[in-house]
């Protein structure tokens, strides 16, 4: 259903988006990878993958098989808490040089939180702990891949950049080394060297075909580097989602109290200061009803439109709270009814197959709410649009304006809070508003039905 508040425009959702200018570079990129910091950073992290994989390897394997061998006696189990201790220092370190030099983003693990604060228990945390065991895993298998890929790394470099560079050096071959070039085969009657222009041109040919391709071998090395640091030194899925779950019940509860406080002080500003005052009057007027009738009509006349006033201030803190067209025909008519309200025409168009859970819809329509005023107060625009539709289990809602644009969520406007709040349902909020507009706001929420 689609519902125009004042001037139609275009059918489809939203604005079209600007066009922005994408960076072009003119040396192709497979001849700038060679050079690119990029692929010097991951070749370093393939040169120092090996000596670090030798020094957790050699320490992993000692300190497991010694502490295995001594669980017979009690001296298994502290050689074993500190080994796995000491390898949570070896994968924060890892995790740091991934940062440095891969760019990967990546979090570090919940600390060892031991459920007594003495030596036992502390190795006791240490060892139930299943990132202390994966940081072990991460020594054992790190070390074997890490030979295979600093041989692969440093040969196809070394001989890439030798080869391609060899009519440049051939000379010294023969001047201090008494051969001609470099020998592909020798015997007791004859020898072969690369030293005619011919075979150098042929030789430099294919040292630049390696050098062309080794930052690609590089690059799919560390994509296997990649996926180990994150699958083992990285924190769990279980553990990424309880700091979600702490963070968002943390927004939850600041917003819910700074909602208390707001009705609050709508409550003592506003509604209660009118129905004192109400009091005061009608007060004033019964003691004046038998000296003064006519005085006493004016005020009680007064206190009468002091009553509207209170009666409309809590409709529209009630509204503010939860409307109750919201509750009785759903998302469509409350959105148009928030739209009939804006400064500037609002088109909403609402496709729902039927109606999501009602905290869910409550979300949406204050989501809306609050951007339909930010576009009555600081957009500029002239017209509006609020599409909300479902795509499997996810409730989308978009709204749209044509005007000045420069809406950013990390300006510390009410966006920002407004995406808190969103990302406390495992919603997300997208901003799409480029300077001269137009702005595209556009929010998914669960369906939770």
């Amino acid at each position: 259903m689609a519902t125009d508040y004042g001037q139609g425009f275009g059918s489809g959702p939203g604005f079209p988006a600007a066009d922005r200018p994408r960076r072009h570079h003119r040396v192709p990129a497979v001849l700038r990878a060679p050079f690119e910091g990029r692929t010097l950073r991951e070749l370093g992290y393939q040169l120092l993958s090996l000596p670090v994989s030798v020094v957790m390897f050699s320490f992993g394997i000692t300190m497991f098989s010694a502490g295995v061998g001594l669980l017979i006696t009690f001296l298994g189990i502290p050689v074993l808490a500190l080994g796995l201790w000491a390898l949570r220092g070896f994968g924060s370190m890892e995790r740091a040089r991934a940062r440095s030099m891969l760019g990967l983003e990546i979090g570090d693990p919940a600390p060892v939180k031991p459920r007594r604060a003495t030596p036992m228990g502390w190795m006791g945390a240490v060892l139930r702990s299943g990132t202390s065991w994966r940081h072990l895993l991460y020594s054992l298998i790190h070390f074997p891949w890490a030979v295979f890929a600093f041989s692969v790394s440093i040969s196809l470099w070394a001989y890439g950049w030798a080869a391609l560079t060899y009519p440049l050096w051939q000379w010294s071959l023969p001047v201090y080394a008494g051969v001609d070039g470099i020998q592909l085969y020798g015997d007791e009657t004859h020898q072969v060297y690369l030293d005619n222009p011919f075979e150098l041109t042929v030789t430099a040919l294919i040292g630049l075909a390696l050098t062309l391709l080794t930052p690609w071998v590089i690059r799919a090395l560390t994509s296997v580097d990649r996926l180990l640091v994150q699958g083992l030194l990285a924190p769990s899925q279980v553990e990424n989602r309880v700091v979600e779950l702490e963070s968002d019940r943390g927004v939850v509860v600041d917003t819910a109290a700074a909602d208390l406080r707001r009705i609050e002080r709508d409550l003592h500003d506003g509604a209660q200061a009118r129905l004192v005052s109400l009091a005061m009057e009608l007060g004033l007027a019964k003691e004046k009803l038998t000296e003064d009738p006519e005085a006493a009509a004016r005020m009680v006349d007064e206190a009468h439109g002091e009553v509207k006033t209170a009666l409309q201030e809590l409709r529209d803190l009630a509204r503010g709270i939860h409307p109750a067209v919201l509750t009785d025909r759903g998302l469509d008519a409350a959105l148009s009814s928030v739209a009939s309200r804006c400064t500037v025409p609002v088109q909403v168009d609402v496709d729902l197959p039927y109606r999501p859970a009602a905290a869910i819809e409550g979300i949406a329509y204050f989501t809306v709410s609050e951007l339909l005023q930010n576009i009555s107060k600081h957009a500029g625009a002239s017209r509006a649009s609020v599409d909300v539709w479902q795509v499997d289990d996810r409730l989308m809602l978009q709204v749209a304006d044509d005007g000045t644009g420069g809406a950013d969520l990390t300006s510390g406007s009410g966006l920002a809070g407004l995406a808190e709040r969103l990302d406390a349902v495992d919603g997300i909020l997208v901003v799409d508003s480029p300077r001269g507009g137009p702005t595209r706001v556009t929010a998914e929420l669960p369906w939770r039905r």
